[in-house]
Formats: structure tokens, sequence, C-alpha cells
């Protein structure tokens, strides 16, 4: 990377997809080189101290942190269907990882130990998007996988700043799928798969299929041809920005069990 750097013009902005395991570090040698804005592959570091270097680094940066689920369109129609109904009043996730915990050997035991982090952040980083930030919570984590001697079961709950409630649960020796609810004072939006939604509706048991404007997501990896396009146009609205995500790895190890 250093001799990259060296043997080029260095560019103003940057998109980072590299290994985990080196995204924290890539990003600081782009900084320190003098690049000011990049979109890095998520979740930046395996750890709180991995991420803070990058983080001082970008001083006189900005680093987006690419979780592109915040950019779906079922999300987009949540978001908008909030703003509507006055706020979240509730919300409820789901951290199972599919499938049943298979052991990820695409990656390195480094990266498997750090599943949580890796992978199931996606997750917990779009409810507490959705829901709002938590402020007063506690949580709880048990059990173990032989990859990751952690932890495997999780749940917790809690108010966030604005004074909804929630909570979560997911058993990584157990069928399930990620999912994110929340409930508003006029429907329950259901995102179960988090590409699609749906609604129940103030008064009904009947669930609703949300039609969504999803050409995109169909035709790209979904998510990411709307954060990429929001990046490079500097549109950081619902971007997770660097300190977000910062404050938001103590709640990913505090979760998992890792501290």
């Amino acid at each position: 990377m250093e001799r990259a750097i060296g043997d080029s013009s260095v560019p103003d902005t940057a998109i980072v997809a590299v290994s985990v395991d080196q995204l924290a570090q890539t990003a600081s040698q782009l900084l320190r080189a003098g690049v000011r804005r990049i979109l890095l592959e998520k979740p930046a570091g395996l750890s709180c101290d991995e991420v803070r270097p990058v983080r001082a680094d970008a001083s006189n940066g900005a680093v987006v942190v690419a979780y592109n689920r915040r950019h779906y369109a079922s999300v987009r129609a949540a978001r908008a269907a909030i703003a509507e109904d006055g706020g979240v009043c509730s919300f409820s996730f789901e951290v199972t990882e599919w499938p049943h915990a298979t052991e990820p050997t695409q990656v390195g035991p480094t990266i498997r130990r750090r599943w949580f982090i890796a992978q199931t952040s996606h997750v917990v980083d779009l409810a507490f998007h959705l829901g709002g930030r938590p402020a007063n919570w506690t949580c709880h984590s048990a059990g173990s996988l032989t990859w990751h001697p952690e932890s495997a079961r999780y749940s917790g709950a809690g108010t966030t700043i604005a004074g909804a409630t929630f909570g979560y649960h997911g058993d990584w020796e157990a069928p399930g799928r990620w999912a994110v609810e929340i409930l508003t004072r006029h429907r329950r939006l259901i995102l179960r798969p988090l590409e699609e939604l749906r609604s129940i509706p103030m008064g009904s048991h009947e669930v609703e299929i949300v039609t969504l404007d999803d050409d995109l997501d169909r035709t790209f990896k979904p998510g990411v041809h709307r954060q990429a396009t929001a990046f490079l146009d500097g549109d950081d609205s619902v971007a997770c920005l660097l300190d977000e995500h910062m404050a938001n790895m103590e709640i990913f190890e505090r979760m998992a069990g890792y501290r």
C-alpha cells in the first residue's frame, strides 16, 4: 500500500474494500497520505482498539462505514413511514445468524472469532439507525461455538435517547434469521428479510406487503448502488460516520460478550 501511494498521485476520495482484518490499517495509511474522504467497508475493524487510530487519522477527513443496508429500498420506505407516523414507539430485532451459524470458513480464524462484529453488526446498526440510539440498556450472552467461543446466544433490552423501548434476541445454535420490527402509533413495520417491508396497520391483523421502488436493489447488490452514489455526491444524511460507528463498536462488543 505505501509503495502504491508513493508511486502515484493521492486521490481526494477512496473506496476501501479489503479483507476485514486489513480495513483499519489500509484506511489509516490512506488518510495519512492525504486522502480526505473514504467509504470504508464495514465493520472498519475487528475491535474498538483497531478502529480508534483510524478516527485519530481522520481528524482532517471523513470516513463513512459502508453499512449498505441503510440504503435498501425497504429501509428507505420504513424511514418515510416512521417520519409520517411521528417517530418510533418501540422496536425489536433478531441477531440469529444464517445459515444457523455454519462456520464461515471463507475467512480466517481471527475474523471468525469476532463474527458478531464482522457480520452480525449489520442488523444491529440498522436497528439502532431506524429505532434510535440506545441510552439505558442491559445485555446477556451465553453459550459458545467451537469457532466463536465467547458466545452463541444473545438477549437484551433497554430504552433509546428518545424514550423508545427495544429488545433483541439471537441464538446461533437454532434456526432463524436477521429481522427488525419497528412499532409506531399507527403501524408495525416488519423487515424480515431485510430486503422486504411489510406493514400491519393499527386496528388490523392483516400483514400488508409494501410495494418498493427497488429496481436498483434487484440489479445490483442491494443498497450498494445508492450507498456509493450518496458517498460520491457527498450526501451523508443516512451514512454511518466514523464517530457514530465508534460508539456502535462499544455496543457490539458488549452484546457479543467480547468485553
